[in-house]
């Protein structure tokens, strides 16, 4: 297995766990995951190298800005994928893809995706905005849909492509590459494991000097990260979301931005989004009962492990109350060097060809839209606390699903079809 919850983590010993343990938060998340579906046991992923070989998946991406290329790049490389197109309306973008990935098809019209009856699925990373209505498109179109983060500027579109995509009976993929990290995988199986017990609170910084967006807020931009993490590391959402954030360089896109959240099972957790730092930092600390992590994604040693903590010590009389600090061990596993983003573009493909769902689904997505719109409305209200009610509300309507799927929408598609960022 990719990924052993029991017994080791990359050859390092795994506790069992203490009696009773099951009774506490850790077992409430697990039982929480059961009853939603919204979040999944860890399972192997597919590898790029197999015993056997699989059906190849006919695929194509749209966008060649700052990520398209890196998708290219990884789907070029598996055996089991046939990349036939690239698409972008700027010459200078489609240029070097051509002459990388000579046998890849380039294109500057989007409908020449859709048209092509030979591709199965197109990969969207083009800007936030352009997000629904070519994923609307795509699916109308019957393909599959794999959407870079976020799914959709809004939880209602969000909802929109779900009931199409489940309408269509194709697969709808959102891009949250971190889900397939290594070392974030090993901290999720330490959780599952019961080994921080517990867990008091999570402190995360994702923070560097630019790069500066002018069409989203650092938290739709930054902030997509750390929510997934967390919604996937707990298995839970938020009650409550707040934050506070400041425009410092273009006006009305904040650049800092500081967002509390509140989880069922008592863990709560800070985030620290930022284009306005004097350096890179990537760092994230789990506070447990048990034990403590720190996870740092910029590091040699990605994942620590902190046998540390507070005990309270036995009253020698009436009204004495002490406690003592434990510092014990530090653990640095060892982390296998595995690209995520290879991992995810198996994970689409197992998706298309066995009809799984996959890690990051768009269910998945949806949650993390509808905590970045918490936060946004909480920053705009100065900080207030924003519930987040356990049911959706953004159910779409039968008309908005017919005219996604309407002939005028697939002719209409080019207007969106903007430059990738």
């Amino acid at each position: 297995m990719w990924f052993d919850p029991v017994g080791t983590l990359n050859g390092v010993a795994v506790e069992p766990l203490p009696h009773g343990a099951q009774d506490g938060p850790s077992r409430r998340r697990q039982q929480g995951r059961e009853l939603r579906g919204h979040a999944w046991p860890l399972r192997e992923l597919p590898r790029t190298i197999t015993s056997q070989p699989l059906r190849s998946v006919r695929l194509a991406v749209a966008g060649l800005g700052y990520w398209g290329p890196n998708l290219v790049r990884n789907l070029y490389e598996m055996s089991d994928v046939d990349i036939v197109s690239a698409c972008d309306i700027r010459p200078e973008a489609l240029a070097p893809v051509a002459l990388r990935f000579p046998t890849v098809r380039t294109s500057r019209k989007f409908e020449d995706l859709l048209e092509d009856e030979s591709i199965e699925g197109i990969l969207i990373a083009t800007p936030a905005s352009t997000h629904f209505e070519l994923a609307c498109a795509s699916l109308a179109a019957g393909k599959h849909v794999f959407v870079e983060k976020p799914l959709a500027s809004s939880s209602h579109a969000a909802s929109e492509l779900i009931a199409l995509a489940a309408q269509k009976d194709l697969v709808l993929m959102s891009g949250h590459t971190f889900l397939y990290s290594p070392p974030v995988n090993l901290v999720r199986s330490l959780i599952d494991a019961g080994q921080l017990e517990t867990i008091y609170a999570i402190s995360m910084s994702r923070v560097n000097l630019g790069i500066h967006r002018t069409d989203v807020s650092v938290i739709w931009d930054l902030g997509a990260h750390d929510f997934s993490i967390l919604r996937y590391w707990l298995g839970e959402m938020p009650t409550s979301v707040a934050a506070l954030s400041r425009d410092c360089t273009i006006r009305d896109k904040p650049d800092v931005a500081f967002v509390t959240l509140s989880f069922p099972s008592g863990t709560i957790a800070q985030v620290e989004l930022s284009w306005l730092a004097p350096s890179k930092l990537r760092r994230t600390t789990i506070v447990g009962s048990s034990k403590m992590v720190v996870y740092d994604d910029t590091s040699n040693e990605p994942v620590r492990i902190f046998d540390s903590g507070v005990m309270n010590r036995t009253p020698q009389s009436f009204g004495e109350y002490r406690l003592s600090y434990r510092t014990g061990d530090i653990i640095s596993p060892a982390i296998d060097p595995v690209e995520p983003l290879a991992l995810e573009m198996a994970d689409f493909c197992a998706a298309i060809r066995e009809r799984i769902t996959p890690r990051s689904s768009a269910q998945l997505g949806l949650d993390i839209v509808r905590i970045i719109e918490a936060a946004e409305r909480s920053a705009s209200a100065k900080g207030a606390p924003i519930p987040l009610p356990s049911d959706h509300d953004s159910a779409p309507g039968p008309a908005t699903l017919a005219a996604c799927a309407s002939p005028q929408a697939r002719s209409g598609v080019r207007r969106f079809d903007q430059p990738s960022s």
